[in-house]
């Protein structure tokens, strides 16, 4: 795998192709927020967004740890490496856009979070901001704001309660309680739940799948629900067809169909 020139002293950003994988490496804080993991994450989602060729995103942590929260001083602390500091001057709201909590700046295609150990208070919220999550046997998830007497900036008030049913969403938020990975995916919170120690590769097998299908595709079905949120189903119709019908007329919908017919595998070219 290729590094990043992106990467921080907290958030390791590396290449695989049409894959990349995003890891928070914080191990001695486990993987407690920084200023030096937002930056590089703000950062890893814009590049995602912005590369032709990538096709799909991968968020984890090191050793065997995801992320236990916010660490307010360390947030506020600014970075002693130049390159960040300057580009944590440089990027708006960057703890918004590494929290994947800024919609005008969420990736344009999908993230798949691959949790081991604690992925509690702003390891969840991040957990939430993503599209497909595979969680392992013995992690432990949790939003804890509200037993601290805080809020959960990043979003779960709102989004918790329109992924999964509205009690067991309040379960969470208002208890402030752990919640396990089996309890996790019988809410739907979560797509998997793995062996220990297999969340990162099965994650990676979940990534080439995405990747494997029409660029195009995946990234208006991605746009095509967030635009319409909120709307009206006919209005929603309106936006989805605007999306959905120049994918239909794409050179890759053509070749899908050739591929189809040739019993071979297609080859995307995103065009």
């Amino acid at each position: 795998m290729e590094l990043l020139p992106i990467s921080t002293p907290h958030c390791r950003i590396e290449r695989d192709g049409h894959v990349v994988i995003v890891t928070m490496d914080r191990p001695e804080a486990r993987n407690a927020l920084s200023t030096d993991m937002l930056v590089g994450l703000a950062d890893a989602w814009a590049y995602i967004s912005a590369e032709p060729d990538v096709r799909v995103g991968i968020l984890t942590g090191a050793n065997g740890t995801f992320c236990a929260g916010a660490d307010l001083k360390a947030m506020g602390t600014p970075s002693a490496d130049p390159r960040v500091a300057r580009r944590a001057q440089e990027i708006t709201d960057y703890h918004w856009k590494g929290l994947l909590r800024d919609g005008d700046a969420l990736p344009a295609k999908p993230i798949i979070c691959a949790v081991e150990g604690y992925a509690v208070a702003g390891g969840t919220e991040l957990l939430v901001g993503t599209d497909l999550r595979v969680v392992a046997e013995s992690a432990t998830l949790g939003l804890f704001e509200a037993r601290r007497a805080l809020f959960p900036m990043g979003g779960s008030a709102i989004r918790l309660p329109r992924q999964i049913p509205y009690a067991f969403a309040m379960d969470i938020l208002l208890t402030g309680r752990a919640v396990t990975a089996r309890e996790a995916l019988a809410m739907g919170l979560v797509n998997r739940v793995v062996p220990d120690g297999e969340a990162l590769a099965a994650a990676r097998e979940l990534a080439a799948e995405v990747a494997a299908c029409g660029p195009l595709a995946v990234q208006a079905i991605l746009r095509a629900y967030r635009e319409t949120i909120g709307l009206p189903e006919p209005e929603a119709l309106k936006v989805s067809d605007a999306i959905g019908w120049p994918v239909i007329g794409s050179q890759d919908a053509k070749e899908g169909s050739r591929a189809f017919r040739e019993k071979r595998p297609p080859v995307y070219r995103g065009e």
